[in-house]
């Protein structure tokens, strides 16, 4: 039975579906609706994932052309990659943190303020596992680690939606939808930089284009276009006999259909995108009404890409370029050397860039996301000795949220050993409780009015 559960927690496109199905039934959905409006999550999720895996298979690739290219060795970032490597002697307690983590959040959301709930299971897996590998390397074992790790994961996921929900609410133009990705300080802060120097009207979601440039309002034209030049230089500086280790076509076709494909990962994406939404948030009313008053469901990174195509393209390349400096920063300092992760830029780059552009236009954009890659440069060298014997891996964790948990974790542990954990867990639950007995008190970005969210008009 724990398996079976856990097998349904770790596939978000099953979660969606069943909350979707509850939420109609709660609202006595006749049959023909409850049959589609259960559906189409599922199959909008799982065009998502679709959509990722294509993206996915050509940016592994070309992270290696830059590696060969530019004859750098190093750490390179990737979830999935340092999971399956933790797996391998941690399968046990990161599946018991997953569902212990998942039920903390649900009991939070229906006890508490803080009314979200995370549907992105691949990254309560990821985070789970995290906390499997960080509280090991600490000593803790049985027990003590999946009550801990379950605690702070269904902590973190309500707690995280809800630091920023003020400017989800911008991005999303009040949809009713929350931010459920572990790269969310990082989207947070690219949306304070935007709002704080930035100006919101001046944004590239608005960009008026003449008529010979009118093309390049499509979205997937203009990222196959961005893409093909990538693949193309890096190609070239590779060398012809590298890429014949890649592929037997020639380097130049190979860069077209390469910057192609990966265009249409982003536009399978985003119809995925649309699927989701159409029924998954009226769906998420009933829930809201019946069961958790005022839930609010917490979405996965790439849903948001509609809301500012431009960005996606835009907050993409700055982020690579701000892991590219970071990474001579971290040569020139001898510290570990963190080679840019093409996936994580890009999902969390992009990201970045609509929160930036939506608060603060485009030079929240360029700004917030190029910062982002910077994070995405240092952090990961101050993870790894908290990983213990994973810290030793050729890859790591990639994503603020996982990163910031695990280093804080360590430091914790190392200044005040068991007890600070301990401690730490007790503050959390405190500050997840207290807001419920205080009428006056309000889950930050929870409540607040749409209008309020938004940024002075420095104009005014």
């Amino acid at each position: 039975m724990l398996t079976f559960l856990t097998d349904i927690l770790s596939q978000p496109a099953f979660l969606m579906g069943a909350i979707a199905f509850i939420g109609l039934l709660c609202l006595k959905a006749p049959a023909n609706k409850l049959l589609t409006g259960t559906i189409k999550p599922i199959l909008g999720y799982l065009m998502l994932g679709a959509g990722a895996n294509v993206i996915v298979s050509q940016l592994t690739p070309l992270g290696q052309i830059i590696e060969a290219g530019f004859h750098i060795k190093g750490v390179v970032p990737n979830n999935e990659a340092i999971v399956s490597i933790a797996q391998q002697v941690l399968g046990v307690e990161t599946m018991s943190i997953l569902l212990l983590g998942f039920i903390f959040n649900l009991a939070i959301a229906k006890f508490t303020k803080y009314k979200y709930i995370f549907l992105t299971g691949h990254h309560t897996f990821f985070m789970a596992c995290l906390m499997s590998a960080v509280l090991q390397a600490m000593g803790l074992k049985g027990w003590e680690l999946v009550a801990l790790g379950g605690f702070f994961l269904g902590a973190w996921s309500a707690i995280s939606p809800a630091i920023g929900q003020r400017y989800t609410k911008v991005v999303s133009d009040d949809d009713g939808i929350a931010m459920g990705h572990f790269g969310s300080l990082q989207y947070y802060l690219a949306a304070w930089i935007g709002k704080t120097f930035g100006n919101r009207e001046n944004n590239f979601t608005n960009v008026k284009l003449s008529d010979k440039l009118a093309f390049l309002r499509d979205t997937t034209v203009t990222t196959g276009i961005v893409m093909v030049i990538i693949f193309l230089f890096v190609s070239i500086v590779a060398g012809s006999e590298y890429m014949k280790t890649i592929s037997e076509q020639n380097l130049v076709i190979y860069s077209i259909i390469a910057g192609l494909t990966f265009a249409v990962g982003v536009a399978i994406v985003y119809n995925g995108v649309k699927l989701i939404l159409s029924d998954l948030v009226p769906a998420f009313q009933g829930i809201s009404e019946k069961l958790i008053p005022d839930s609010i469901p917490a979405v996965d990174c790439a849903v948001f890409f509609t809301y500012s195509q431009t960005a996606v393209v835009v907050g993409f390349i700055s982020s690579f370029a701000g892991g590219l400096i970071g990474m001579g920063l971290l040569g020139i300092l001898s510290l570990p050397l963190i080679i840019p992760g093409m996936v994580p830029h890009f999902f969390c780059g992009a990201t970045a860039g609509i929160y930036g552009d939506r608060l603060g236009g485009k030079i929240g954009c360029i700004v917030g996301a190029f910062v982002g890659g910077l994070l995405l440069a240092f952090l990961p060298a101050f993870l790894l000795p908290a990983l213990g014997d994973l810290g030793f891996a050729s890859t790591t964790f990639s994503d603020v949220d996982f990163i910031i948990w695990g280093i804080s974790l360590y430091e914790v542990h190392e200044w005040f050993g068991r007890v600070g954990v301990y401690v730490l867990a007790l503050v959390i639950l405190v500050a997840l409780i207290i807001p419920s007995f205080i009428k006056s008190v309000r889950v930050v970005g929870d409540t607040l009015p749409y209008e309020e969210c938004l940024p002075k008009d420095k104009n005014k």
